[in-house]
């Protein structure tokens, strides 16, 4: 009787992936798509394959470059993320990206809704340390409680990323605060020399200061670059606004502002969130003055954009903090945390200036 060759009990594809997979573990460094294939000699259409399956399971990941790297952990890696407010667009454009982003690398992603609120980002934080997450991603406003929420996870011993809001024993991610911030004076600067011959009756700060210092640096940017251009205006020009990010408390305080000073036609306005600055023209539109203020806002949100292109808009500009780089450039920086690589500790996105006259004249070369 003829015996039954053991390769017979062989899965090719399996042996394929395991030969792939050894491959990475012995090169212990990041490979592209087209060096695998060629190592191997296995089609680019399995390798391909096999490396996403590879990413979904969390054996593999791939940096932003397109190159692929074995992730040392055996098991699944499970994250943490605190949103912000899951009624902030900005936290949301942020939840999106690096949901699809953990859905590429392989990572398992805990999502919680910190409500824009200190005790719920608390209970946020012990419920991803009951979990026993491999790390946590926090977005929260409350500067109070950072220090809280940062000696409880450090105590629980998981890597924490701060994003946007500075936490101790965090690593930072987000925008150079004040950088984002001196780009919006400087565009409100320009706006006053070429449209009110630089004559300005109020600098309007609409501040975030629950979210601390590094945050106010885009107010303090914002007031140094106009400062810089317009160096005739006295320093009681310049008013700091509490509006907390929240539209509604802008608006509030905005209308408030405008009614105390109804002679005043020249007025800039900083805000330290897009959500705030359509407050103000909110405030600004109920009480038809619009042609009065001009606005800057932070995020690049889409209803700020839409607000832009509206004719006569006091909305001149918005930074884009560019939040769909948010999830990849988060993904990879946690997992060199989880790798015990050496981060820097504070880690900046780019960021993108988009004004009033960009915007529509993009819009108008896409019609062409």
């Amino acid at each position: 009787m003829a015996k039954t060759s053991p390769r017979l009990y062989l899965i090719p594809v399996l042996s394929k992936a395991l030969d792939i997979l050894e491959l990475l573990q012995s090169q212990n460094q990041p490979m592209t798509l087209d060096a695998i294939h060629r190592r191997t000699r296995i089609s680019k259409t399995t390798v391909y394959r096999v490396l996403k399956t590879f990413i979904h399971r969390g054996y593999v990941s791939q940096g932003q470059d397109g190159t692929y790297r074995q992730v040392s952990h055996p098991k699944k890696l499970r994250f943490g993320f605190a949103g912000q407010s899951a009624d902030m667009p900005f936290s949301v454009e942020v939840t999106n990206s690096l949901m699809d982003a953990a859905a590429s690398s392989g990572v398992d992603l805990i999502v919680l809704d910190n409500r824009y609120d200190a005790a719920t980002a608390l209970r946020n934080a012990e419920e991803f340390i009951r979990l026993g997450v491999d790390l946590i991603f926090e977005l929260q406003v409350e500067q109070e409680v950072a220090p809280i929420i940062g000696d409880k996870i450090a105590a629980a011993r998981i890597p924490l990323v701060a994003i946007d809001i500075p936490h101790p024993n965090a690593t930072f991610f987000g925008v150079d605060n004040y950088r984002v911030g001196a780009e919006a004076g400087e565009v409100l600067a320009q706006h006053a020399l070429s449209e009110w011959n630089g004559k300005v009756d109020w600098v309007i700060g609409l501040d975030l200061p629950e979210a601390g210092l590094l945050v106010q640096g885009r107010i303090s940017g914002a007031f140094e670059a106009i400062r810089e251009a317009l160096p005739h205006l006295p320093v009681e020009t310049f008013v700091r606004i509490d509006g907390r990010g929240i539209r509604e408390r802008s608006r509030k305080l905005t209308a408030e502002f405008l009614g105390r000073h109804r002679q005043n036609k020249r007025i800039l306005i900083a805000a330290a969130t897009d959500t705030s600055a359509l407050g103000a023209i909110d405030a600004a539109r109920e009480l038809k003055r619009e042609r009065h203020i001009a606005v800057v806002g932070q995020d690049c949100i889409h209803e700020a954009t839409e607000e832009m292109k509206r004719r006569n808009s006091p909305m001149i500009a918005s930074v884009s903090h560019e939040t769909s780089t948010y999830g990849p450039a988060l993904m990879n920086l946690g997992l060199a945390l989880i790798r015990g690589q050496t981060v820097p500790p504070y880690n900046y996105i780019a960021h993108r200036l988009v004004t009033r006259k960009s915007l529509l004249a993009n819009a108008s070369g896409n019609i062409h």
